[in-house]
């Protein structure tokens, strides 16, 4: 089950993985300039879709791969809102991987390992689906389209908390 971390919002505000129980997550490390930056429009479309149903889009700027995300608190949210009008929980920088991971992503990397079984985050854009009860369900690369994960959204939501 998710343990209870602390969780810091671009903005500055504290919240807690225990502040989204009950809901369906999908939880993501971002960049805004991937070749995968693209997805914010189909991970909009997913939260606009689903949001009222009791799903959330926690999602973490990460500059881990190619630097591929280096602005400031400010230039980040000031992009996602212009390009993508993007309107789930933006989060402070976070190091996926390495000697600094944040304990969110030590928990997800462990419970969802990727492609023979390693934990590491190959790059930006890895999705991880967690049900109502904390439970990851899976795990999702890159190259995965967020209209992909649609049937198994919809079976997460489906499912009591």
């Amino acid at each position: 089950m998710l343990p209870n971390i602390e969780l810091k919002r671009l903005n500055g505000k504290t919240e807690h993985t225990h502040d989204y129980i009950g809901k369906v997550l999908l939880i993501v490390n971002v960049a805004s300039y991937c070749g995968f930056t693209g997805q914010y429009a189909g991970l909009q479309k997913l939260y606009t879709d689903f949001q009222a149903e009791g799903f959330e889009i926690l999602a973490f700027p990460c500059n881990q791969f190619g630097a591929q995300e280096p602005g400031t608190a400010e230039e980040i949210l000031q992009f996602c809102s212009s390009r993508y009008a993007v309107d789930f929980p933006l989060f402070e920088k976070t190091d996926v991987n390495g000697s600094q991971t944040h304990p969110l992503f030590e928990f997800l990397k462990h419970a969802a390992p990727g492609i023979l079984g390693t934990e590491a985050i190959k790059w930006n854009f890895t999705k991880f689906l967690v049900d109502r009860k904390g439970q990851v369900v899976r795990r999702y690369g890159s190259a995965d389209d967020p209209a992909s994960i649609t049937g198994d959204l919809k079976k997460a939501l489906a499912e009591p908390g």
